[in-house]
């Protein structure tokens, strides 16, 4: 009667409502069984469990299971019905303890597949992508799973619970730096596990095998993966395939073996690959051979096409005791076409014996006609080895300008561009005067070419420079020649580890040459790969036939001191938040080279101070994409695709620096002409130290066209030295007797260093309120003067008008006498000026200047009269 019916299995409960009419009654086929959690004694029960949720009526009852830590060997599973361990059948396979994923049509049982924003910002994740990021999450691709590509971060989850302590282990291609990529486990209480082994590295060589041990009870397996490449070409993805999880403690079922493999017998932990020219079906027991006019794929055979002049190449023989070598063609292996079709060439005859080329610099020919190195102490151009020079010694190098046969040092290999399998041929042929890549199976196979140099002997004068960190250097000249999309990836490895790819050409180039700069002696190894196209629908036909002559030398060189910044923060199409930096040594420590910049997303495991290994690049200015640890959601700062913007000095260097620099650097696959950058200086007394850095307005990233590179350094060290005329003297007002003078820089200032601002100056003075008292005085004096004098004169001129104007009548009585005088003689109190009459009216300054100078020496004023003839002037 009760409307619901609940089962409790595995730690989780099971609730499905009962129909109320008719009731359901379940076959076999239409439930499993499972066991649940294990108690604190250590066993649990068997409970059925329905396909289709909703029936809950004729369940069989629980039972008793087996315990916890019972388990079956491989190639057994647990038949759950009488709980017995059985063999598998033919045609499937167990690990016993384990489970294995290796088909990925679709994302198995367990799999979640979940992608988040970058950025810690809600506000910003609700932004962009409008709906999170559907588009980015892991796709089952058949053989394998393959991650995003974009700035969203997609996470492949798997649920585990061990009954007993295992491991987990995994195949993965991870072949771009610009995707970071982590696997880490989380316990129950979901604390991650095995943090040392979470960042995991770039792979060179086909897939690499990843281990991590797992501890018994719940484990939940992460593969996460974030791009952040800020260039317009997309980032490889991460690929994974073959998990495999041990400590299960058993497996109800056996799994199918896939198309191209198979298990004959029973019992079978693992399947066995199909022989070449067969193909087997998903679960076969046994493979089947191929028709002659067909070839083996994985689960059927296709038709072989009509051989053409593209599945053959051609090779020399290596030389022999007569030193003579020869053309030889030979086809692509595997051969996948068929001469016998009416349209099919055959393979061209080999061509006649010719002398053989000399040997490399620093080899010689023996007996044999075969090329050996020269013994210590000697050289020699290829023909013959000579001893050194008393007090001199050989420079070491390789030097590669004839490919009869391919070095001792050197490998070739071709690796399948679909399964990532290598393939057992070569992917290289020597030619003579080159080394060029042969036909391949497909056209999306990479054509591998591998050098491996032990370590290097730097000149005398080099291991004493302590900072020159620069040992050596590789130099390659090459070709590209493609009919359509190909790419050609140069990498270099340090001590045994993975490859880093250095530099990508893209397309067809012209005959060039490239140079990478060694600065660790150490085993260094350096490939070069070659993809002719990526797309599958490329044909047979298309196929470009690509040169690429090498010819490494090696030599040595010096490094320098930096400094550094950070331009504004950028965004990529997906809202990602990135930053641009920039590491410059100018004229470096003497003309060393110092700047640096990183990449360590492949060494994010090493602890601090350790990080020798990090792919970096050393330059005068150099380039890194920074991507901040809050938006990775990482302990960490990302720092990736460094990238060098000069390394050559065009222009002068001054120390202190006191002009604008340029640099440039070697030819790119973008830049024909090279990098340039020109920094141009500022002066800025109060910006000392390291300065200011800053980026043109117009260009954000430091560059418009990404080749040429501008830089504003506002500096002190870029202003003149300071003189006399850059400053002036402020004198102060006399207080209290004292006067201080006070010398200031003339503003603004544009100078720094050289002469140093004098010291204020204290001097003795006079205080303006002693003179401003004398002065007055002294005014008041002479206006009081002034006017007593004024009204003296007056007086005088009054008297002198009146005796005038008396004489002036006396004179005019008589015209022609003049009138007879009173007296002969001034009486005694009688004033002399009473009796003197001016014939004219005159002035104040006149009557004073008269006064003056016509006075006699006895005291009388002298008068001048006129006559009444006016001929003549007498003086009175």
């Amino acid at each position: 009667q009760p409307p619901w019916c609940c089962f409790q299995w595995a730690g989780s409960s099971l609730c499905t409502r009962a129909a109320s009419s008719p009731l359901c009654f379940l076959f076999q086929s239409e439930y499993h069984y499972e066991y649940t959690a294990c108690d604190s004694l250590g066993s649990r029960w068997r409970v059925a469990v329905p396909h289709t949720p909703g029936l809950c009526t004729g369940l069989p009852d629980p039972i008793k299971g087996t315990e916890c830590s019972f388990s079956c060997k491989a190639g057994q599973f647990l038949d759950m019905k009488d709980q017995s361990c059985k063999p598998c059948a033919e045609g499937r396979y167990s690990l016993g303890t384990g489970i294995r994923f290796d088909e990925w049509d679709e994302l198995p049982h367990g799999f979640a597949s979940i992608a988040t924003n970058l950025e810690s910002d809600s506000s910003i994740s609700d932004l962009w992508p409008p709906k999170g990021c559907p588009g980015s999450t892991w796709l089952a691709l058949g053989d394998y799973v393959a991650s995003n590509t974009d700035e969203c971060t997609a996470t492949l989850m798997y649920a585990v619970n061990l009954k007993q302590s295992g491991t987990v282990s995994f195949e993965y291609i991870y072949p771009d730096s610009s995707i970071v990529f982590e696997f880490f486990v989380q316990n129950d209480q979901c604390q991650p596990t095995v943090e040392e082994s979470r960042w995991m590295r770039t792979t060179e060589k086909g897939w690499e095998t990843h281990n991590v041990e797992l501890s018994r009870g719940n484990n939940v397996l992460y593969w996460r993966t974030t791009a952040f490449s800020v260039w317009s070409k997309v980032p490889k993805p991460v690929l994974v395939r073959n998990i495999g999880i041990t400590g299960v403690a058993y497996t109800s079922e056996c799994f199918p073996c896939k198309a191209g493999t198979y298990a004959p017998t029973s019992g079978s932990s693992f399947c066995q690959l199909c022989p070449a020219n067969s193909y087997s079906s998903k679960g076969a027991t046994s493979c089947q051979r191929c028709e002659p006019d067909t070839y083996s794929g994985s689960s059927s055979c296709k038709p072989r096409p009509p051989c053409t002049d593209k599945d053959y190449f051609y090779t020399h023989t290596a030389c022999d005791a007569s030193g003579e070598t020869q053309l030889m063609f030979k086809w692509a292996e595997p051969k996948t076409c068929s001469e016998d079709l009416p349209t099919a060439i055959h393979l061209p005859p080999s061509e006649v014996k010719t002398k053989c080329p000399p040997c490399n610099p620093g080899f010689f020919k023996t007996n044999s006609s075969a090329c050996e190195p020269c013994p210590s102490g000697s050289y020699s151009n290829g023909s013959g080895c000579i001893s050194c020079a008393a007090g001199t010694e050989p420079a070491l190098g390789f030097e590669y300008k004839w490919w009869n046969t391919l070095p001792a040092n050197m490998e070739t290999t071709v690796l399948s561009g679909i399964n990532f399998e290598y393939k057992g041929m070569a992917g290289w042929e020597v030619a003579g005067d080159y080394i060029y890549t042969a036909a391949g199976a497909s056209d999306n196979d990479f054509m591998i070419l591998t050098m491996v140099v032990p370590g290097f002997r730097p000149p005398q004068a080099v291991l004493e420079d302590v900072e020159n960190k620069e040992v050596a250097r590789i130099t390659f000249v090459f070709e590209t020649v493609c009919s359509v999309n190909c790419e050609l990836y140069f990498m270099v490895g340090v001590n045994s580890r993975t490859n880093t790819p250095v530099e990508t050409w893209n397309g067809s180039k012209e005959k060039q040459s490239y140079t990478y700069i060694i600065e660790k002696n150490a085993t260094m190894s350096f490939t070069w790969a070659f993809q002719r196209t990526a797309y599958h629908e490329a044909v047979r036909g298309q196929q470009p036939s690509p040169k690429a002559p090498c010819s490494p030398v090696l030599e040595t060189i010096s490094l320098a001191n930096s400094t550094s910044f950070t331009g504004g923060p950028s965004f990529t199409s997906k809202g990602l938040k990135y930053f641009h930096h920039f590491s410059i040594s100018l004229c470096g420590n003497h003309g060393r080279k110092m700047a640096t910049c990183m990449d360590n997303v492949t060494d994010m495991r090493v602890p601090d101070g350790e990080a020798e290994f990090s792919k970096s690049v050393t330059s005068y200015v150099c380039q890194s994409i920074i991507v901040p640890s809050d938006v990775m959601g990482y302990k960490t700062i990302v720092s990736s695709q460094p990238v060098s913007l000069a390394d050559r000095v065009i222009g002068r260097c001054f120390f202190p620096w006191s002009r604008d620099g340029d640099w440039s650097n070697d030819v790119t696959q973008s830049c024909r002409s090279g990098r340039a950058t020109a920094i141009h200086l500022r002066c800025d007394p109060l910006k000392t130290g390291s300065g200011a850095l800053s980026l043109p307005s117009k260009c954000p990233d430091g560059t418009c066209d990404g080749c040429t590179f501008h830089f504003l350094w506002e500096t002190s060290t870029a202003c003149p030295l300071c003189s006399a005329y850059d400053y002036h003297a402020i004198i102060s007002a006399c207080l209290g007797g004292i006067q201080r003078t006070t010398y200031v820089w003339r503003e603004p200032k544009l100078c720094s260093g050289g002469v140093p601002l004098p010291e204020q100056k204290v001097s003795i003075c006079k205080t303006m309120d002693f003179w401003l008292k004398v002065g007055i005085s002294a005014g008041t004096c002479a206006a009081v003067l002034l006017t007593v004098m004024t009204c003296y004169f007056w007086k005088k001129n009054q008297k002198l008008e009146y005796k005038y104007s008396k004489l002036v009548m006396n004179s005019t009585a008589k015209d022609s006498e003049l009138p007879a005088a009173d007296s002969c003689a001034i009486m005694e109190g009688e004033d002399v000026e009473d009796d003197l009459i001016f014939t004219s009216k005159k002035s104040l300054f006149g009557k004073i200047k008269s006064f003056t100078y016509k006075r006699t020496s006895d005291g009388f004023d002298s008068v001048p009269l006129k006559t009444s003839s006016g001929s003549t002037d007498m003086d009175l």
